[in-house]
């Protein structure tokens, strides 16, 4: 279709012109073309290719509807056949520099890519990793994405959220207009205002019920295709059925289908000759024609498909499962589905292994002993993939039941290597443990399973065993020259390193460990120092450099498509917002990682349900009560250390806030022993502040072991607090101690300094100087913390003092949406202070002032503090 042929479609079409003249002049950029199914995306990318292939150089591909996507599929279409990608692809090597390789050929390259949204996931990560670097290759993205497959949480979003802060063209197509439609009926005798609104404007809708020889205007678009098909021979008819239930373009040969057959179709504008073979014309058309076929005959015809792709020596696993399971082809599921599942993960496509793990699983015990092992082994890892730890253990399990009986005791015990993982991230750490001490025992030295019980000790804060168990795993991996477990080894020796009180070389270490992981290109590795690292800066307050980790993380697990990775790191951004008093933005995220974690009660819960239940608590929300009581059982069972303290310091703080004493001292008792080694000192500091908050002793040897504490423990509440000093030498962080030894000005200002306006202003609201608390209690009225809130005014009422009313900022106008501490800022923006001035009344980071006001400019819509100030709100 040439470009005048399009109607209403020359302004995206320009777009993508100039787009395409950008990347001439090495301005690389993505264009991303959306719209409902029959919009004219095909359309207008037919156009746009007949300009791209006079003026560079072009690579097109298409993203088919099967059951389960092809591994790299696109990436297999366009890579021409003696360029980087396309010898990355033959060799299993790493796609992601060799499309940029491929795409910085010659410029302008164009890569277009339609029907985005059934992309595999390796696709997926893949065009992500492309869209964050294309600027600079003079090349162009062209991506078109169907908006109604974009369910919440399709893979997808995880590119166009990569696409944020990138050069990107969002072109999203609109229906026809009636003067366009008034132009298409011209001289066809139809009502133009009834067609405008049957179809709404859709052109794929217009043209099929134009093509129609039905007088009237058919129902919908299913009449109207198969009111054109019943116009043609009956061979004709017969040969397009055939054709229906492949999504995707096919040599007619493959079908028996002769071309001359089809003639009458491509003339009827139901098919059309592709670069793969024949195919529909438009999808919405193929559906049409294949669901009209009676349930018996798309079987058949299927598994015609299946025997005709065997015969020809298809070696594409997804389209043969595609067709075996519309077949009921057990046989060809068992065969090809497992090799197809571990083809996919290797590419990093979890999303289709699972799928193709789930295809077969229904059909597992068909498959002899071994068989049925290896299936599930693999299963369960794509679970854990995928984020069902607790399904994933289950799984597990069931596999090692089979092993055991196999008497193959390397197989065993590498499936007791993986088991371990499992179960520990479901949070089921003494199975997981004794998984790993299993697999040690025999597998003998052997770096992996070493590992992995070096792991569990570091991460259950046993780190003098975890140290050596560490040590022996990385030489272990250096002499198997396994970089990859080199990088976890060492990941895990900085977090027993940093327990044990060598923090500074801990946090090295584990940057380290992200360098080695990211010379080797070991991205799993990666992701998981990034995610390691962010939580032991979270437990520092080092919240200048967490912020920097927290972007450039999520950024590489989102790319890469490591979500449970990504969802640990989202937790912290979250906690960093909470942290500077920014409580809307985080508690809205927190509650969204919580749903998204629902039905899992392994690790991502045991993350995000705690800083939500305490951020509630904060608030004064009553189900903040029960759901922190919920997860301090479950992190009591898993045991880890983080799971403990993230839970039982929310749990105590609500305690302390509802004047709950009982549960201050219940935690307490079986918290405090867990925290008294030297790189528990953040979780101890805080704790026992708390404690001192809620007039609580730290309790005892004896009430720590009747509350199920450990041995060996210290007994006294002067060895549990530890001497004032470096952390790093037993004793408290700076602002902790100064608050537990009544130095309320010295702790305000540090945490003042620290960022964190809450703990500022409890230092102030609890200091029993009523100037102090009243300045306590403006910062807790503006964050919206009502619980504390209260406390401080009854400390005013008990000295005599005047106590102030409640903030009104609820009933002001608010149409800009600004939040509570942004209208706070915006008050004090128009008193004509300065940012340095504003986080001085409001005990705020100056850096988090600039953030507010410019969240308050961007909400606004201006461009000056003074227009600010003159907004009427």
């Amino acid at each position: 279709m040439t470009p005048s042929a399009l109607l209403e479609r020359d302004a995206p079409l320009g777009a993508l012109v100039e787009a395409l003249a950008a990347a001439e002049d090495g301005h690389g950029s993505t264009a991303l073309i959306s719209g409902e199914a029959g919009i004219g995306k095909t359309s207008l990318v037919q156009a746009f290719v007949g300009v791209a292939a006079r003026r560079g150089r072009l690579l097109t591909a298409a993203c088919d509807d099967l059951v389960t996507p092809r591994t790299l599929g696109p990436l297999w279409d366009a890579a021409p056949a003696d360029g980087p990608l396309a010898e990355a692809l033959a060799s299993d090597r790493e796609v992601f520099a060799a499309l940029l390789a491929e795409l910085a050929l010659q410029r302008p390259t164009v890569l277009v890519v339609e029907d985005a949204h059934w992309a595999d996931d390796a696709t997926i990560d893949v065009l992500g990793y492309a869209a964050r670097r294309v600027r600079s290759l003079g090349a162009l993205l062209v991506l078109t994405v169907r908006d109604e497959a974009l369910a919440p949480g399709h893979p997808l979003h995880r590119l166009l959220g990569v696409l944020a802060g990138e050069p990107v063209h969002r072109l999203e197509l609109s229906p026809l207009s009636r003067d366009a439609v008034v132009a298409l009926v011209n001289g066809t005798g139809r009502d133009p205002d009834a067609l405008h609104a049957l179809t709404r404007g859709n052109p794929f809708f217009v043209a099929e019920a134009l093509a129609a020889s039905a007088d009237e205007v058919p129902a919908s678009v299913k009449d109207a295709v198969l009111a054109r098909l019943r116009g043609v021979s009956p061979a004709c008819q017969e040969a397009v059925e055939r054709l229906s239930v492949v999504p995707s373009a096919i040599a007619p040969g493959l079908l028996g289908v002769s071309l001359g057959v089809l003639a009458e179709a491509e003339q009827a504008r139901l098919v059309e000759a592709r670069a793969g073979g024949i195919a529909f014309r438009h999808e919405l058309a193929r559906r049409a024609v294949e669901q009209s076929l009676p349930e018996l005959r798309r079987r058949l015809l299927n598994a015609e498909v299946v025997g005709a792709l065997r015969v020809a020596g298809v070696a594409d696993r997804a389209r043969l499962l595609h067709h075996a399971l519309a077949a009921g082809d057990v046989a060809t599921l068992l065969e090809e589905g497992p090799a197809a599942a571990r083809e996919a993960a290797r590419a990093g496509s979890h999303r289709q292994a699972l799928a193709h793990y789930e295809t077969v699983m229904p059909h597992a015990t068909l498959l002899e002993v071994r068989g049925q092992a290896d299936l599930l082994h693999g299963y369960g890892w794509e679970l854990y993939n995928a984020g069902r730890f607790v399904e994933a253990a289950g799984v597990g399990r069931r596999a090692l039941a089979l092993y055991e009986g196999l008497g193959d005791e390397r197989a065993l015990g590498l499936c007791l290597v993986r088991l371990s993982r499992l179960l520990f991230m479901a949070g089921e750490t003494d199975e997981a443990e004794a998984a790993a001490l299993r697999a040690v025992d025999l597998l003998g030295d052997n770096a992996y399973a070493t590992l992995y019980l070096g792991a569990i000790l570091a991460l259950s804060a046993r780190h003098v065993d975890a140290m050596a168990v560490l040590e022996r795993a990385d030489q272990l991996a250096l002499e198997a020259s396994r970089p990859d477990l080199g990088a976890l080894c060492l990941n895990y020796l900085a977090i027993a390193r940093f327990e044990a009180g060598d923090v500074d070389r801990g946090l090295e270490t584990m940057r380290n460990s992200i360098a080695l992981a990211t010379a080797g290109g070991h991205f799993e590795e990666i992701a998981r120092g990034y995610t390691n690292l962010v939580e032991l800066l979270a437990r520092v307050g080092e919240l200048e450099e967490l912020e920097r980790w927290v972007r450039d993380g999520l950024a590489f697990a989102r790319e890469r498509g490591f979500w449970s990775h990504a969802f640990n790191l989202e937790v912290h951004e979250r906690v960093l917002q909470l942290r500077r008093g920014d409580w809307d933005t985080a508690e809205s995220g927190l509650r969204g990682l919580v749903d998204a974690a629902a039905g899992d009660t392994g690790f991502l819960s045991a993350y995000s349900v705690p800083w939500l239940g305490r951020l509630l608590a904060r608030r004064g929300d009553p189900s903040a009560g029960p759901l922190l009581a919920d997860a301090w059982e479950r992190a009591q069972h898993a045991r880890t250390l983080v799971g403990l303290a993230y839970a039982g310091l929310a749990r105590v703080e609500w305690a302390w806030l509802t004047g709950d004493a009982r549960a201050v001292r219940e935690v307490a008792a079986v918290l405090l022993p867990r925290v008294s080694h030297p790189g528990g000192a953040w979780f101890r500091g805080e704790l026992l502040r708390y404690l001192a908050r809620a007039e609580i002793a730290p309790p005892t040897n004896d009430d720590r072991a009747g509350a199920g504490g450990e041995r060996g423990v210290a007994t006294t509440a002067t060895a549990a607090v530890g001497a004032e000093g470096d952390p790093a030498d037993g004793g408290l962080p700076p602002a902790w101690a100064a608050g537990l030894a009544g130095e309320w000005r010295s702790a305000a200002a540090q945490w003042r300094r620290a960022g964190d306006p809450y703990e500022a202003a409890l230092e102030l609201a609890l200091s029993g100087e009523p100037d102090a608390i009243a300045d306590g209690l403006d910062v807790l009225d503006r964050l919206g913390a009502p619980p504390a809130a209260e406390l401080a005014r009854a400390g005013l009422r008990e000295r005599g003092a005047r106590v102030p009313r409640g903030p009104n900022a609820d009933t002001r106008g608010n149409p800009a949406g600004l939040t509570k501490r942004q209208l706070a800022v915006l008050d004090l923006v128009r008193e004509g202070l300065t940012n340095a001035e504003i986080a001085d009344r409001l005990v705020l980071s100056v850096r988090t002032v600039d953030h507010h006001v410019a969240a308050i400019l961007l909400k606004l819509g201006v461009k000056t503090r003074h227009e600010a100030a003159a907004t009427d709100l």
